[in-house]
């Protein structure tokens, strides 16, 4: 298990680039004081840029568990914290009334009968854990506001036992696809970082991570191009992942005898997912990617 604290930049830039996460100086800051000053760090950025995977690779290199909490419209404290286990509730009010239980019915409001969902966990492991809250944009108001007091002290509240706080602080990412503004309340408990996409040299080195036996060439050409499609008005301009699977895709039809534009032509459904975006990379397939 790596000590978050004896994380500098350099060498967490090396052991994101092992995992196959290549980090700008921005990102890697913001990881770096995240963790040295234990702080949850709250990622905005369009889809698809690696919010999401950068809390699934820091599990590795911190050699903690990974706990992921998908929100969602209508996400409640309880389906995120924790719920209270009914039946064996029951079976031991009826083994107490029996008296085949030990002891009483006291202890019915005890941890041994707590379910315990995502921030629960995290505040219960001893080993520390990589908490991922992801697309925290999609939760409702009212959910945010559930949160502030685990964000702003990692501690949460349960009536029946009162006040719990993390054994081990959590690394924690909150992902945001900005579809809608988060409430300052939340912010100001975060250390916030707005992730873009990749420069040019830093996709070419995703993709050579990612698409084994890609040569150079042929990285470049996606790699312009990619960049040439999200500069057009489509109503959803690929990400890293898309990047990656198109190039896979088109590696694929190359090896089985095509040249590269139109490889990259047939392989488009890998990278754009609207039929108006399809028809708009059709129409400029030669300018984008070059004749047969």
């Amino acid at each position: 298990m790596t000590a978050p604290e004896s994380l500098d930049e350099h060498r967490l830039a090396g052991l994101l680039s092992e995992q196959g996460y290549f980090a700008d100086e921005g990102l890697l800051t913001a990881v770096h004081l995240a963790l040295r000053l234990g702080k949850p760090l709250l990622l905005e950025g369009e889809p698809g840029v690696g919010k999401t995977e950068l809390a699934s690779v820091m599990a590795p290199v911190l050699g903690r568990p990974l706990i992921r909490l998908q929100c969602f419209e209508g996400l409640d404290s309880a389906q995120a914290l924790y719920e209270w286990d009914h039946p064996r509730q029951l079976l031991r009010i009826r083994e107490a009334e029996a008296g085949t239980a030990e002891g009483t019915a006291d202890d019915l409001y005890s941890e041994r009968f707590l379910l315990a969902r995502p921030l629960l966990r995290a505040v219960t492991s001893d080993q520390g854990t990589v908490l991922l809250i992801d697309e925290i944009d999609r939760a409702d108001s009212e959910f945010e506001a559930f949160l502030l007091e685990f964000l702003g002290d990692f501690q949460i509240t349960i009536p029946e036992l009162g006040t719990l706080t993390a054994r081990r602080k959590p690394f924690v990412v909150l992902s945001s696809n900005r579809t809608r503004e988060l409430h300052g309340a939340l912010k100001r408990r975060c250390l916030y970082h707005w992730i873009d996409f990749p420069g040019q040299e830093r996709e070419r080195s995703i993709l050579a991570a990612h698409v084994p036996g890609l040569d150079a060439e042929a990285a470049d050409r996606l790699v312009r191009a990619v960049t040439s499609v999200r500069n057009l008005p489509l109503l959803k301009r690929p990400g890293i992942a898309e990047t990656v699977e198109w190039a896979r895709g088109g590696a694929a039809l190359v090896a089985d005898g095509a040249a590269w534009p139109p490889a990259m032509r047939a392989a488009l459904g890998l990278l754009v997912k609207d039929e108006e975006d399809t028809r708009l990379l059709a129409a400029k397939a030669t300018e984008l990617f070059g004749d047969a």
